[in-house]
């Protein structure tokens, strides 16, 4: 489709003044600086920009961005970094008629030169014979800092483009000044004319290698190392992303408390310490939330509190294997185990002697394993999804207040209780093994390390031990 706009996505120090002076020297382009920043409207100093005053583009940022895009047939667009208005961030990364040109920078270049530029007050370079120079303190931990939130914007624009089916210009600080580049862009935002040569409107203001502007280049090397730099520790999670389940929530009869389940921790016995704590039948709980039913149950539940309970993933997946699939309820994971592992368990789970329910449960946490890694053709349910991804679904809408282990349960649910009034709440009872055959007659290593393998994601967010 046609782009009716652009947004040039950058950060301060990433070449964003350059690129705008080149794209307005092409003939039916108009770049108009930095509409949405906090503290001005286009170029610092500047509260009024096309009849627009910047009380009025707070109030309301539409005013301003509808005036520009009905200026004409020009292609108009507008520098937009991760700290201005939010509105318009948002609205602009889901726009398809919005064409995005993502300019990125070696991070520890922009860092350098931006301190530099406060460090001299010049942000802008148009004569040579005006540059200041100065060298800055390298600082490892503000650097990382900085370099943290750089990978966070860009995940994010990335997961907003690849969600919404869009693609962006992507240019590095390096090809700003490339003529077949930019003109190239030219020919991508849908408009015909071309540069011939460059404007030479700005200069490079800080051209020296690196080390020449840095006071102390010698922590350089030692400063970066500490700095993953490509993300090698983090833990590759291949999970999907889960909605926030509000179906399976449950509130007291009476006492303003919300239980967000964690499907496959304890969730039966909970709900009937629930129901005893205000003396009513489990059926007559509030349960079945949706959006609407939920803002209505915290509007009438002033001072509630939400809780989740934690289970430890070996024995969370004990007891799905036991509960669940032992009994037949999962033929799907069955199918599964027996395709691609061989395994082929009988009606009666009260037939499987504990050698053979050993190795079936191994099975099952291979699938696990290659379900939640994306491996098979069946998508994670919540029962054997991670507690950590079922807890980001529900963070989207609900954040638990408490979140509880159930290690420790009957004395937290004690203490949630007194926390909204109930001073002799009744006491907890856990729920019953799902199978004769008990965790501690079949674990082994090779159990614990498929364990592991499985729910990565839970043992390390949560800090689980091995068993």
């Amino acid at each position: 489709m046609a782009f009716e706009y652009f947004v040039i996505l950058a950060e301060m120090r990433t070449g964003s003044n350059l690129l705008e002076s080149n794209l307005n020297a092409i003939d039916g382009i108009d770049c108009h600086g930095e509409l949405f920043n906090p503290v001005f409207i286009n170029t610092a100093g500047t509260d009024t920009y096309h009849g627009v005053s910047l009380a009025q583009r707070d109030a309301d940022p539409w005013l301003l961005l509808n005036t520009l895009r009905a200026g004409g047939k020009r292609r108009m667009g507008f520098r937009l970094f991760h700290n201005h208005d939010p509105r318009i961030w948002q609205h602009a990364l889901g726009d398809p008629a919005c064409a995005k040109i993502i300019l990125t920078r070696n991070p520890l270049e922009s860092y350098v030169s931006r301190k530099i530029a406060a460090a001299t007050n010049q942000w802008r370079l148009g004569n040579v014979k005006h540059r200041k120079q100065t060298q800055i303190a390298f600082d490892a931990t503000e650097f990382e800092t900085l370099l943290t939130r750089l990978q966070q914007t860009q995940l994010e624009i990335q997961h907003s483009l690849q969600t919404t089916g869009q693609t962006a210009f992507y240019i590095g600080y390096d090809d700003v000044n490339d003529l077949d580049v930019l003109n190239g862009l030219a020919r991508w935002l849908g408009v015909g004319a071309r540069l011939t040569d460059l404007p030479r409107t700005y200069k490079k203001q800080n051209p020296e290698p690196l080390e020449q502007k840095l006071s102390n280049p010698q922590d350089l090397a030692p400063g970066l190392a500490r700095i993953d730099r490509f993300d090698l520790g983090r833990t590759p999670n291949f999970e999907i992303r889960r909605g926030p389940m509000l179906d399976v929530c449950v509130a007291g009869a009476k006492t303003p408390l919300l239980f967000q389940p964690l499907r496959g921790a304890p969730e039966s016995s909970v709900i009937r310490w629930l129901a005893a704590l205000d003396g009513v039948p489990e059926h007559d709980l509030p349960r079945d939330f949706d959006h609407g039913r939920l803002a209505q149950w915290r509007s009438a539940n002033p001072g509630f509190r939400s809780f989740a309970v934690l289970r430890h993933p070996l024995k969370r997946a004990h007891s799905v294997f036991c509960s669940k699939v032992l009994t037949g309820q999962f033929a799907e994971v069955r199918e599964h185990m027996a395709r691609l592992f061989g395994v082929n368990l009988p009606d009666d789970p009260a037939t499987l002697p504990a050698d053979q329910h050993r190795d079936a449960f191994k099975a099952y946490l291979r699938f696990t394993a290659a379900s939640l890694s994306g491996q098979t053709g069946l998508q994670p349910w919540p029962m054997w999804a991670t507690q950590a991804a079922i807890l980001d679904g529900f963070a989207q809408v609900a954040m638990p207040d408490a979140i509880l282990r159930e290690d420790t349960l009957a004395h937290d649910l004690a203490w949630l209780a007194r926390r909204v009034g109930h001073l002799n709440p009744p006491a907890y009872t856990p729920e019953e093994p799902a199978s004769a055959i008990t965790l501690d007659q079949i674990v082994d290593e090779e159990i614990i390390g498929l364990a592991k393998d499985a729910y990565r994601r839970d043992y390390a967010q949560f800090g689980f031990a091995e068993t």
